[in-house]
């Protein structure tokens, strides 16, 4: 059997991604492993158009497009948050309710006018996220990491981005956006796709 190929430390990783607090997450994230992150916006890459219809698919298109242009393996998530009671909306659509301007207090506030519209008093939501690990030479590994939780309104806490302060997890009593970077990361959708990435591909 064909050993997995390995990302070893002092590697370089092109992060698939022009969101700042995404790209910061997913650096914090493989730091420990001495591989460091850059991002396409940093790298001048350019953004492609998100055609697919699941996280998977789009984190797949985002990854396979940075790993051509940069040469690097290169690393894309695709992540959302999904609501019950809105039939699983803003799902893959997530970025985009936040309009151009990626104002996520406008799109925090459509989640919740949404609810409101429809009298709901189911708040349970979750998030997903997908990460898609491309080599330049096409070699593909997906990887994908689910929490449960509430919405809660209005939101709380900054030290979070894009929907994390309208979401607490579940057994928890304070949302993304109010927990301190580490806890989050130690229990996030994104930090347990990381962790199956990691135990696959990452050398100790």
């Amino acid at each position: 059997m064909t050993s997995l190929r390995k990302i070893g430390r002092g590697a370089r990783l092109c992060v698939a991604s022009h969101n700042a607090g995404k790209v910061r997450e997913i650096g914090d994230l493989i730091a420990p492993f001495g591989v460091s992150a850059h991002s396409a916006g940093e790298l001048g890459l350019p953004e492609p158009e998100e055609t697919e219809t699941t996280f998977t698919g789009n984190a797949l298109l985002k990854a396979r497009a940075a790993a051509q242009a940069s040469g690097l393996v290169s690393l894309a998530d695709d992540s959302g948050l999904a609501v019950h009671a809105l039939n699983g909306d803003p799902g893959i659509y997530s970025a985009r309710w936040a309009g151009r301007t990626k104002d996520f207090r406008l799109a925090m506030q459509k989640v919740e006018d949404a609810l409101q519209a429809q009298g709901a008093t189911d708040r349970s939501a979750h998030f997903v996220c997908a990460l898609a690990l491309v080599w330049p030479d096409g070699e593909e590994a997906v990887f994908e990491g689910r929490v449960d939780g509430v919405l809660v309104w209005p939101p709380r806490g900054d030290k979070g981005f894009g929907y994390d302060p309208m979401f607490i997890p579940e057994g928890y009593a304070l949302t993304f956006g109010e927990m301190e970077p580490d806890a989050k990361h130690a229990m996030s959708h994104r930090a347990k796709a990381f962790a199956q990435m990691v135990a696959e591909r990452f050398a100790p």
